[in-house]
């Protein structure tokens, strides 16, 4: 593996409005069967935010409306079959859904499941991916709760 490709990676962060209520999308990761969103490594020649919406595609069987500017980032350690281990930045683009296919390149490797802001980042390992879900959609209403009131737009 190339260790200056590895060092960068570019997610998607699928999400849809459903009945008002903003939902997002997270897939298994192939070999642990963690939660986590589509990324991939950097590649010449290809945009970020464009490799984000093919990783969603590709990892999640979704297509849509990429934003071409981050929403954030996220440090992230990639343990490799030889036991080494990479640290990566990902940079996190949403990506509105239009499109949930049926069938996509990696279908039978990963489950995805549709949840809320709140549930999917209690179920991400990543500290920093959660607060960026949690960001875009709560913030504190008179009484110091937090409530979904944003939404990308």
């Amino acid at each position: 593996m190339n260790p200056h490709r590895d060092r960068r990676q570019y997610a998607a962060l699928p999400y849809r409005l459903v009945k008002g209520h903003p939902e997002v999308l997270l897939i298994t990761s192939r070999r642990a069967g963690r939660w986590i969103i589509p990324k991939g490594g950097a590649e010449e020649g290809v945009e970020p935010h464009d490799l984000a919406a093919r990783e969603a595609y590709e990892e999640a069987g979704v297509r849509g409306e990429v934003a071409p500017q981050p929403i954030g980032s996220y440090r992230d350690v990639k343990r490799l079959r030889s036991g080494r281990s990479v640290d990566l930045d990902v940079t996190v683009f949403l990506l509105n859904v239009t499109e949930e296919l049926q069938s996509w390149p990696e279908q039978d490797q990963r489950r995805r499941r549709w949840l809320s802001p709140g549930r999917a980042a209690l179920l991400v390992r990543k500290r920093k991916l959660a607060a960026l879900m949690l960001r875009l959609w709560l913030r504190p209403r008179s009484g110091g709760h937090a409530g979904a009131v944003n939404h990308p737009a």
